[in-house]
């Protein structure tokens, strides 16, 4: 079983910027086949695929985040991040990290597919 812990969350104003955080213990996520990503789940809505990165490197995100977001991992340290540039307030959102023993592609946005899953980190993003 592996750990996710987010950190990084909170409020921002609008087109600022915030940097997330994803520490995975208990078994590292490297050499084999992986795909950690970052979800988010605002009040009333189904949980979101927001950007995900594989153990082949590739990006893919969203299309409402293209260009704003960035996911990139730090490899050595077990850490996954996701900034959020020029922040909206529509990315308020509590933001979850998942993780699965699997390429992303296919289905990397069905929430169901990933094994792990962090305890979330808020968002807020004020006008």
């Amino acid at each position: 079983q592996v750990q996710l812990s987010e950190s990084g969350g909170g409020t921002a104003q609008a087109g600022g910027s915030l940097r997330l955080s994803c520490k995975a213990s208990g078994h590292a996520y490297g050499g084999s086949s992986f795909c950690m990503g970052w979800f988010r789940q605002a009040p009333g809505n189904q949980r979101e695929g927001v950007a995900v990165m594989g153990s082949d490197g590739k990006a893919i995100y969203a299309e409402s985040v293209k260009g704003r977001f960035t996911i990139s991992q730090d490899k050595a340290r077990n850490v996954l991040y996701l900034e959020i540039n020029r922040t909206r307030p529509d990315d308020s959102a509590m933001y979850y990290c998942a993780a699965d023993w699997r390429l992303c592609e296919p289905g990397w946005r069905r929430p169901g597919r990933f094994d792990d899953w962090g305890q979330g980190t808020q968002v807020t993003v004020s006008t």
